[in-house]
């Protein structure tokens, strides 16, 4: 592994941490903030910062760029809506494992989208993941409380938001794409806001440092770190690294949050994570380190 490639892993790294710990922010930000006006901020200062890094870009917006953002905007607008709203009711600890389940089922929708079929790794691995949600949502009772509900419903929108990215990022600059899902996400926020919670006289003290956090670093700089990642290391590792979001994000939540672990969540963590690395990996890399073994014991032999 090369410098640029380590650090690259190094990097996705951190944005994992980054995006685990904005279940906290977010936790934290809804004891003080109304869900909608939460999502106004975080959006209007992504909105903000990616103007303003990128504004000799963003000046050569037209209006199908404002059409594509607003497709893709909405399922992001959805998904966010239906998170944020959702961790009111239920831990974050459990969100992070059950927003994840989200790359499961991303090749079932664009099945749907595009007739292209799903393989046998995805059938594995929505199997896993349909147990593992059993294991930490359900109760004696088998009843799913409505957080659990709107987590899983915002992760069918975040699938949805994933197959729309890839539909039109081929047709789209992926700077300006950015910037005009962050614009349309904002402005439906500010719009639900004002109808559902109305206009908020001010922020307060208390939740101001998690919306700066989710503004800055869970949205604008995530993603700019992502971005320039990728192109230093392989998809198989891009994955596997950005999986461990839901990792971290259990784990901080528990030592942030005071977050109950019970030894059923532990076995449906485990289950989703392994679903997850099945969906987005197929296992490749365990080929790969057996690659690079073999690869390496025949240069030993050389030597001796």
């Amino acid at each position: 592994m090369n410098k640029k490639s380590l650090l690259a892993d190094i990097s996705l790294l951190i944005v994992a941490i980054i995006w685990g710990s904005g279940f906290v922010a977010t936790k934290n930000a809804l004891e003080s903030i109304s869900p909608f006006f939460i999502s106004t901020l975080r959006f209007s200062i992504s909105t903000l910062l990616m103007g303003v890094i990128f504004f000799k870009k963003i000046k050569n917006i037209d209006i199908n760029h404002l059409k594509t953002g607003l497709i893709v905007g909405t399922f992001l607008f959805l998904a966010f809506s239906a998170q944020t709203i959702g961790l009111i009711y239920t831990t974050a600890s459990k969100q992070a494992f059950l927003t994840g389940t989200n790359v499961v089922m991303v090749p079932f929708i664009y099945w749907f989208v595009s007739k292209e079929k799903p393989n046998s790794y995805n059938i594995i691995a929505t199997f896993l993941c349909l147990i593992g949600i059993s294991f930490l949502t359900l109760d004696g009772s088998l009843y799913i409380n409505r957080g659990d509900l709107l987590t899983l419903t915002c992760a069918v929108f975040f699938a949805c938001h994933i197959v729309s990215i890839g539909y039109f990022s081929k047709k789209c600059d992926p700077i300006i794409l950015t910037f005009t899902q962050f614009l349309i996400t904002a402005i439906l926020s500010f719009l639900c806001m004002i109808v559902v919670e109305g206009i908020p006289k001010s922020i307060p003290k208390e939740g101001i440092f998690p919306v700066f956090y989710l503004g800055v670093f869970s949205t604008c700089i995530a993603f700019l770190i992502q971005t320039v990642a990728q192109k230093y290391t392989s998809p198989s590792h891009t994955a596997i690294i950005l999986c461990l979001e839901s990792v971290f994000g259990s784990i901080l939540s528990c030592i942030l949050l005071d977050d109950k672990f019970t030894y059923k969540m532990f076995i449906g963590c485990i289950l989703i994570f392994l679903a997850i690395i099945t969906a987005e990996t197929k296992w490749n890399f365990l080929h790969d380190i057996n690659k690079t073994i073999k690869l390496d014991k025949n240069k030993f032999d050389n030597n001796f």
